[in-house]
């Protein structure tokens, strides 16, 4: 692998690079003395790696311990594992995790696996895969999800999803444009980051608050192939950007974010929905995804590109085919505006307004730090063991936001803020 990690080093601009690492632990993160840190990142993301954990040492880590990831070591699992290899996934390195979690220590994820790398492989072992591996991380998930812990994760320009996104360009200018890109949309591209991000939060809390002062029941979404009411959770809170988490550290989880969130009521989604950009999940693109919800379940599916597979997600369990998070995103937001589609969920998410199937985040119930798991349930919050996230928005898509007494006030005009 030793090419393609020099190739993509040569085309990354080292400032930009070292200003992105710097972010993330100081602002992604928010790394604490004497805290420890897990990462997880392609063998190809090796150079920000390295950056990522001087970042750490240098703002007093404890402990620096990362997991890499190989792409021709997963395609040879496809290729020559036996069958039952496809119903196993490593539960101990997980578990290992979940107790690193419990213990403190922060979590960050590097971001940048080639999209397709999955796309020409079975889709059943696909699915089989993907289930064991998320029945295997549930214990680390939770973590995470519950907001237990700092967590953060950034992008690197991996040639493999580089050449994806740009196939007419040498795998050397693809990576250094998908570079730039990263820059742009995770604000490394500037004078000052830090101060950058802190302007940004501030914006995103001001959007929060206006919606959590609204206390709206619903919000209804119409648009082409879409007409769908999105019940809100019995006191849900909305977030966006920086947010607290229960060990008391206030992290950015995702860099770029442009997105508010909270948590849907698992029981009242009705209507239809078509999604307005592809998913790309776990190497297999999903595109033209068309589902109808009724009582909050997802009673019909279907899509132009991967609906076997988007079948199967939605068989995971119970949960997975009811909501777990809906975010609003204005369409003119930078990433949406550079009109670059790089199927990736961390970036194309934040191009537009997004539902994601399956487990909700107890952050976004007032008090969430506090409630017990039934709690969030009896309120509406639901449970899975997937999180996926996927684009419904576009210039085209009017949201309104529905109160209890059924009034109605504007949220969104054709894609922008009302």
């Amino acid at each position: 692998m030793n090419a393609p990690i020099q190739s993509a080093k040569n085309s990354v601009d080292p400032v930009k690079l070292e200003k992105l690492a710097e972010l993330a632990i100081k602002v992604g993160l928010q790394l604490q003395r004497s805290q420890d840190l897990v990462v997880t990142a392609p063998i190809a993301a090796l150079p920000l790696v390295r950056l990522i954990t001087k970042h750490a040492y240098m703002a007093g880590a404890g402990l620096v311990t990362t997991f890499y990831s190989d792409e021709e070591s997963t395609l040879a699992r496809y290729a020559h594992a036996p069958d039952e290899s496809f119903d196993r996934a490593s539960d101990w390195l997980y578990e290992g995790m979940a107790k690193a979690y419990a213990g403190g220590a922060a979590r960050l994820a590097i971001a940048g696996d080639n999209p397709m790398m999955l796309s020409a492989e079975d889709p059943a072992k696909v699915a089989r895969a993907n289930r064991a591996n998320s029945i295997a991380y549930k214990p680390a998930l939770e973590k995470i999800t519950n907001f237990d812990i700092n967590w953060n994760i950034v992008s690197y320009p991996n040639p493999s999803w580089a050449k994806q996104m740009f196939p007419d360009d040498p795998e050397t200018v693809a990576v250094e444009k998908l570079a730039n890109a990263i820059f742009a949309a995770s604000r490394v591209d500037v004078d000052d980051p830090i101060a950058a991000w802190k302007e940004h939060n501030q914006n995103l809390r001001r959007r929060s608050a206006w919606l959590n002062g609204e206390r709206f029941a619903a919000l209804h979404f119409t648009g082409p192939g879409t007409d769908l009411t999105v019940g809100l959770a019995d006191g849900h809170e909305w977030h966006g950007g920086a947010s607290t988490a229960k060990n008391g550290i206030t992290c950015n989880p995702n860099i770029p974010t442009e997105e508010v969130f909270t948590t849907p009521h698992a029981l009242r989604v009705e209507g239809h929905v078509s999604s307005t950009k592809p998913l790309s999940h776990q190497g297999t693109l999903i595109d033209n995804i068309q589902v109808r919800f009724e009582g909050g379940r997802i009673v019909e599916a279907k899509a132009s590109r991967g609906e076997e597979v988007l079948n199967k997600v939605l068989d995971t369990d119970e949960g997975a085919r009811r909501l777990g998070e809906v975010a609003l995103v204005p369409h003119s937001s930078p990433i949406s505006a550079s009109g670059i589609l790089f199927y990736n969920t961390l970036f194309d998410e934040n191009a537009s307004c997004h539902i994601a199937l399956g487990q909700c985040y107890s952050e976004c119930f007032l008090d969430g730090a506090n409630l017990s798991q039934e709690q969030i349930r009896t309120q509406g919050g639901n449970s899975s063991l997937i999180h996926i996230d996927w684009m419904i928005g576009s210039d085209k898509v009017d949201i309104d936001g529905v109160r209890a007494d059924g009034s109605r006030a504007p949220v969104m005009r054709k894609g922008e803020w009302a």
